[in-house]
Parts: structure tokens; C-alpha cells; sequence
């Protein structure tokens, strides 16, 4: 039950970075609001990353064949996040981040078990960390015109 708690906690934390980069990109000027649009994409890389990573611990418990479509799948996930920056176009970066953010979940359900409070955690996350993606799009068509 701890663990839960923990996870919980810490997963509905690793949130609030995202807003408050959109804080920053929504009421910042200058170097502060660069940070903001850098470090929104740089942290959104990191947390899929380490959400592929958990896919690659959870791989490990299983037989084989599986265990190898998982292992594939965390390092496509890694590559492509990593391809997604690269772009060197923040909002194409995030539009592409956010696709990848919804495959992974969209794996984890197919092949994971459902129903449990941890899928319905990460369902949830995953719709809080989409929903700033969209926000941080919005923001950089209106701060364009």
C-alpha cells in the first residue's frame, strides 16, 4: 500500500514541471520564457524515456518471445523520442513527443494487464501530460501572431 501511495504521488508530481514551464512560456519574456519553451521539451524526452525504461523492467518478468517484442518497443520508443528533438523545432518536437506518449500507452494496454490502479493511474497521467502538450502548442500559435 505504501509503494502505491509513493508511486502515486510521484507520478501526479513528475506533472507539475510541465505546467509550470507553460507558466513560464505563457508569462515570461526573453531568456526566462526560452527556458521555458526548452525546458518543457528537454523534461517531456526525459519522462519518456524513463517511461520506456520502465517498459524495458517490466519486459524482464516475462517469457521470452514477449519479452523481446517489449525490449523493441522501449528502444523504438527511445530512438523515435530522441528523433523527435532533433528536429530542432520545439513544437514539432512536442507534437511528436506527445504521439509518443500515446503509443506507449496504447502498447501498455494492449499487452499489459488493466483494470488495475496502476493502469488507471497512468491512464490518467498520460492525459494530464497530452493536455499540456496541446496547451504548449496553443501557446506558441498564439505568441506567434
Amino acid at each position: 500500500m505504501r509503494s502505491r501511495r509513493v508511486t502515486q504521488g510521484l507520478g501526479f508530481a513528475g506533472l507539475a514541471p510541465f505546467y509550470l514551464f507553460l507558466v513560464g512560456l505563457a508569462f515570461l519574456e526573453d531568456y526566462p520564457r526560452a527556458l521555458s519553451v526548452q525546458g518543457f521539451v528537454i523534461y517531456s524526452l526525459a519522462i519518456l524515456c524513463f517511461l520506456s525504461g520502465a517498459l524495458w523492467g517490466y519486459a524482464r518478468r516475462l517469457p521470452s518471445p514477449e519479452q523481446n517484442w517489449h525490449l523493441v518497443i522501449s528502444n523504438g520508443i527511445v530512438v523515435f523520442a530522441v528523433a523527435s528533438v532533433l528536429t530542432a523545432q520545439a513544437v514539432l518536437a512536442v507534437l511528436l513527443l506527445m504521439l509518443g506518449y500515446l503509443a506507449l500507452l496504447w502498447y501498455e494496454r494492449r499487452t499489459q494487464e488493466t483494470g488495475t490502479w496502476y493502469s488507471g493511474m497512468r491512464a490518467q497521467l498520460t492525459l494530464g501530460v497530452v493536455f499540456a502538450h496541446i496547451v504548449y502548442v496553443a501557446l506558441n500559435v498564439v505568441m506567434l501572431d
